[in-house]
């Protein structure tokens, strides 16, 4: 039996990991402890395979008030963590980062690509990275997961804002964009298989489908019975805002990991695109019931 510590007591991922692994009764042993506070650092760490760290400060707006607690929680909290790891004899880390350590608004992004991020939270994760990956060796084994949008039920961002924009609105623009993304079930069997083989390196997942958002907005509609028009007379405006507007670039523009068999291995897609929409919607609408 594998035992499994995820740093990160309500977060979305390590929760959803948790429903994941509970699939395979007998197999894996979850914890989850808290890291708000300093009382992790008696939690005893030695009984454990793995440790899977996801605490960290996302979806808040940056300003030069909150630039010192982005590097608190992301970088120092995380690698007083891993090395509270290491010198207890865990064997593997697992870091959940993101593609924002890139940089990038727009483009394709390889394995060969050079990190350079623009905001607190990408550099913060780069960095916690880097610490990371500095005390590693083939006995303290570190994984470096870099997602990009992460979605499914319950997940918070630009998903959920979708969702509830498909309830109110009859049209949406129609743009043939493509974006890297990953449903969180995709997500956790990758981070399954990354435990199971102890596997170190840095990990660029996403869906095995680019996708489009006004196809994403067309399949939300689609699982949750709504109708729907895509229409192209927004799109002249679309593309003059999406160079002013960061979300409208967000959502319109192209941003991609390269799609590189040396880089992605392919037994983590458990959800293709249109059936992750599904689950994603009428799980969504059988726990409101």
């Amino acid at each position: 039996m594998k035992k499994v510590l995820i740093t990160g007591k309500n977060s979305y991922v390590g929760n959803s990991l948790e429903k994941w692994l509970n699939n395979y009764p007998g197999e894996y042993e979850i914890n989850k402890i808290s890291v708000r506070d300093d009382s992790w650092k008696t939690h005893n760490f030695s009984p454990y395979d793995a440790i899977l760290h996801v605490a960290g400060i996302a979806h808040q707006k940056e300003t030069k008030e909150n630039k010192e607690l982005y590097f608190k929680v992301n970088r120092d909290l995380s690698f007083e963590i891993s090395k509270k790891a290491k010198k207890e004899g865990v064997k593997h880390f697992i870091f959940l980062s993101s593609m924002s350590v890139y940089g990038l608004d727009n483009g394709t992004i390889s394995k060969d690509t050079v990190p350079k991020p623009q905001k607190n939270y990408g550099k913060s994760k780069l960095e916690a990275e880097l610490l990371i990956n500095s005390i590693s060796n083939d006995k303290f084994k570190c994984s470096i997961i870099r997602p990009p949008m992460i979605y499914g039920k319950g997940c918070k961002g630009n998903y959920k804002k979708l969702s509830k924009l498909v309830e109110k609105s009859p049209f949406f623009p129609d743009i043939n964009n493509n974006r890297s993304m990953i449903h969180i079930d995709n997500l956790s069997e990758l981070i399954k298989i990354l435990i199971d083989n102890q596997m170190a390196g840095v990990f660029l997942p996403q869906n095995k489908e680019y996708v489009s958002t006004s196809e994403m907005v067309r399949q939300i509609a689609r699982a949750k019975n709504k109708n729907i028009k895509l229409v192209k007379w927004m799109n002249p405006l679309i593309k003059l805002s999406k160079n002013k507007i960061p979300i409208i670039n967000k959502l319109f523009g192209n941003l991609t990991y390269k799609n590189d068999k040396c880089n992605l291995f392919y037994e983590y897609h458990v959800r293709d695109f249109n059936e992750s929409i599904y689950i994603s919607e009428t799980q969504a609408r059988s726990e409101n019931k």
